[in-house]
């Protein structure tokens, strides 16, 4: 049986608009204003941007999980379709709430049907450990490490020069965020890969607190019947 949600608990985008409110309460103005000029500048240039679309195929890639070992993406499509969520890092605050929602909404639907769920994210594996135990994840979490498999579907970008300069100034690195001396982060990514690394479905989210629902996931693996989800 698939995964059943409460119709209470509340949507991705009502907890994305909550904590969106909240910052805006309690952030410094300037600071607010670093964020969301960078989100607004990403949104922009989207449009223009290369990345990956449906019918490309993925290339060969081998990541290591935080709880050791590895995940081949030929081994995860061998036997039908898997989906893929690219996340930024572990103590990014949009992916503690995105992850643990595909956790309760998309999860058991997923594996009802057989079909893999892998969490990707650049940061050096041994940080990335610390979000599965905070929500005690039940999908494995990857290393991309040093981006390889985010730059190579353009989904990548980098900082503008305040948020780096705030992110430095609160004591971040790049190294602690992707274990490169670039300030690069992938856009929060979506993507169902079939048999052969074929992509057959991809959101990507220039905003990283507009991150994709769960039915739109399992909608595009006709997978919709198998959940009724919470999301709207």
């Amino acid at each position: 049986m698939g995964l059943s949600a409460s119709p209470t608990s509340p949507t991705l985008r009502e907890q994305f608009r909550a904590l969106e409110d909240e910052r805006r309460r309690t952030w410094a103005p300037d600071a607010l204003a670093i964020n969301i000029k960078q989100r607004e500048t990403l949104l922009r240039a989207h449009p223009a941007t290369f990345h990956v679309r449906p019918g490309d195929v993925l290339p060969a890639a081998v990541l290591p999980r935080t709880d050791g070992g590895a995940i081949a993406l030929d081994d995860l499509v061998a036997a039908g379709p898997a989906v893929l969520v690219f996340f930024r890092f572990a103590g990014c605050p949009a992916c503690n709430i995105a992850l643990p929602y595909y956790a309760q909404t998309l999860s058991g639907a997923l594996s009802a049907a057989g079909v893999p769920l892998i969490a990707l994210s650049p940061q050096p594996v041994e940080l990335l450990g610390e979000i599965v135990a905070r929500h005690a994840l039940p999908f494995p979490v990857v290393s991309d490490t040093a981006l390889a498999l985010s730059r190579a579907l353009g989904i990548t970008y980098t900082f503008d020069d305040a948020s780096r300069a705030a992110a430095a100034a609160k004591g971040g690195a790049s190294h602690q965020l992707n274990g490169t001396d670039a300030w690069e982060l992938p856009k929060p990514t979506v993507i169902v890969l079939d048999p052969g690394r074929v992509v057959r479905f991809v959101d990507v989210s220039p905003d990283w607190m507009d991150r994709t629902d769960a039915t739109t996931i399992l909608n595009a693996l006709s997978l919709r019947d198998n959940v009724r989800s919470h999301a709207a």
